[in-house]
């Protein structure tokens, strides 16, 4: 199953958002064993080099640990899911205030249309 990428960022980060919204959402359980840098490279289409920077790059965030000889697990920190869900919702929230300022929403007019919107619910948004 090879994943499409965007041009405009890098596909080790590509991955390695996917992964973490996988975690976030709770398909991937905390200290759930990762696939190897080579299946994973197999499974997304992509060099090994390229899951190994992710891999990396995951580590480095403390989003998963490598543990020598048995493998890549997710962190089994409660807090780690919890800070990158915060993280996630603030950017999401940020590029939405982003948009509708840039087609000239005033900010009280934000906030009415969302209340709107949460209130009569999001069956008729297509």
């Amino acid at each position: 199953m090879t994943a499409e990428f965007k041009t405009s960022k890098p596909i080790y980060r590509q991955i390695a958002e996917r992964i973490i919204q996988q975690f976030v959402r709770g398909e991937i359980q905390t200290g759930e064993k990762l696939p190897s840098v080579r299946e994973m490279a197999i499974q997304s289409g992509v060099n090994p080099n390229t899951i190994q920077r992710t891999y990396g790059e995951l580590e480095r965030m403390g989003v998963i640990e490598t543990k020598r000889g048995q493998g890549t697990f997710m962190t089994e920190k409660a807090e780690v899911k919890r800070r990158l869900r915060v993280s996630i919702q603030q950017e999401m929230i940020h590029q939405f205030i982003q948009n509708m300022r840039g087609i000239g929403v005033k900010d009280d007019e934000i906030i009415k249309v969302v209340e709107q919107f949460l209130n009569e619910g999001s069956e008729d948004v297509d």
